[in-house]
């Protein structure tokens, strides 16, 4: 009988930064044609491990065997020839060079066009994964971005495929694309390990699961055996992750904002032809469901951040924004959390700032927003994602605003901090305010949404929070603009 052995094996790992642990002795078996999925919430040492795994850093105790045969793997190059890729949550490639050119980096000899393009082709065979050699990363989208960080990773003999949250910029539709490379890439004798705070796609698409909490293991078990919620259990000791206050419910009489005949611009400010119009109510949350970009100007126009080209605009006096760049968009890294909150209706204040009175309102957000902050005048770079996305939310809802836009609040964030921003979104609608949202996960719209807001081709039609009929109305070529839910 033929004995299979595990793919990778890391072994009693342990890893300190300081007085930190971030890896309290960690085992983790990865088997062959498998994908494995690697849960755990911010922090909870998930990457660190698999950058161990990579040979980035060295871990303080503990050992790696790949395919049989225990190994030292003291940088990447050493693991690449062990077998083992990985692909990080940001893109490192080079946008003026040619997917072969992106491609050939990292190899050895002479870079040759045709040897590349061999090479992509062979990928794409095995995995569905295919890409034209010669385009230019500048103009690929970034579904095909993320393909070509896949591609040049199996091009270079990868096995082993570490991906760090993979789908956080994807599109459902380019979700889904992605695991049924992913899947073929498994059937044919590789090993996925997947990092990834999105419990569904887990669910979905992943044969194993390992959950990590505070550096420590915490369970392991095949996806067929696990739920939704023994998975938020052991990802962060909850039972109950919708223990949120009850939503009040909407009757649609008080209209807080309202657009009428406004030309939708595309992520380059081109405005189309065609004419939107919408209406937001007190007290609801309106899902916004688009394909990527597509839903940018539409939440900026309503935040009041870009003038419509023509048509009409009803906004209230105060109105709460949260962009989807937060460190570009919605604060400055490295000013102290006081000093960001101060930001809040630049150029409209007048008199002198009373810095006292700022930095106990900013000390109230970091208390009732649960921020992992040891002062307001802690910098904000120096808090993880999760924690300048919620101090964010609580400078935005400081006035009590009559409108809240939130440009996908939760991406990139763990289970507990996006229950977070769950939770202050529905007592924001509490309060009687209206909430929209755009979201890259569409069980997110789903489970949130009073109704549905779904942008193609720059127009508007309302959909029941319904995934069959959103997704229906996405991928359709030509759609009538709608204005009623």
């Amino acid at each position: 009988m033929r004995v299979v052995l595990p793919a990778l094996e890391l072994h009693e790992i342990t890893r300190r930064f300081g007085t930190l642990t971030a890896l309290d002795n960690v085992s983790l078996i990865i088997r062959p044609g498998t994908i494995h999925a690697l849960l755990g919430e911010n922090g909870a040492g998930k990457t660190t491990l698999m950058r161990i795994a990579f040979g980035m850093i060295p871990p303080d105790t503990g050992w790696i065997v790949v395919a049989g045969v225990r190994r030292r793997l003291s940088s990447p190059a050493e693991a690449i020839a062990a077998g083992i890729g990985m692909v990080h949550q940001h893109f490192s490639l080079v946008p003026a060079m040619t997917v072969a050119e992106n491609v050939a980096l990292g190899g050895r000899g002479l870079y040759r066009f045709d040897e590349a393009a061999k090479r992509i082709a062979e990928v794409g065979k095995q995995t569905g994964l295919k890409l034209d050699p010669s385009s230019r990363v500048s103009d690929l989208a970034t579904a095909d971005r993320q393909k070509l960080e896949i591609v040049r990773t199996l091009a270079h003999g990868a096995s082993v495929l570490i991906l760090d949250e993979p789908t956080a910029v994807l599109t459902p539709r380019d979700t889904s694309e992605l695991f049924g490379q992913l899947r073929l890439f498994a059937e044919s004798g590789g090993s996925v390990v997947l990092i990834t705070h999105r419990l569904q796609d887990v669910l979905d698409h992943a044969d194993e699961v390992t959950v990590l909490r505070r550096g420590r293991f915490v369970m392991n078990a095949p996806v067929s055996d696990v739920t939704r919620s023994t998975l938020a259990i052991a990802m962060i000791g909850l039972s109950d992750m919708q223990s949120q206050e009850t939503r009040k419910p909407v009757t649609r009489t008080d209209v807080v904002a309202q657009i009428h005949s406004v030309p939708l611009p595309d992520h380059r400010g081109i405005c189309s032809d065609s004419e939107v119009s919408l209406e937001l109510f007190a007290g609801e949350i309106l899902g916004v469901a688009a394909l990527e970009g597509a839903a940018n100007g539409l939440l900026r126009i309503l935040a009041g951040r870009l003038a419509p080209k023509s048509g009409q605009i009803e906004l209230p006096s105060h109105v709460g924004f949260v962009p989807e760049n937060r460190q570009q968009d919605a604060i400055v890294p490295e000013f102290s959390l006081t000093e960001n909150f101060a930001l809040k209706g630049a150029g409209k204040r007048k008199g002198l700032l009373r810095w006292k009175d700022l930095r106990n309102r900013t000390a109230a957000i970091v208390r009732e927003f649960d921020v992992r902050a040891d002062s307001p005048d802690m910098a904000a770079q120096q808090l993880s994602g999760g924690n300048q996305q919620r101090f964010v939310l609580g400078r935005e809802l400081a006035d009590n605003p009559s409108l809240l836009v939130l440009d996908n609040p939760t991406q990139g964030l763990d289970v507990s901090a996006a229950a977070s921003i769950h939770a202050k979104m529905r007592s924001a609608c509490n309060s009687g305010a209206a909430v929209i949202f755009f979201s890259s996960d569409l069980d997110e719209i789903v489970e949130l949404s009073d109704r549905v807001a779904v942008i193609n081709n720059r127009r508007i039609t309302m959909a029941r929070p319904d995934r069959d009929e959103i997704g229906r109305i996405l991928l359709a070529t030509d759609i009538a603009t709608g204005t009623s839910g």
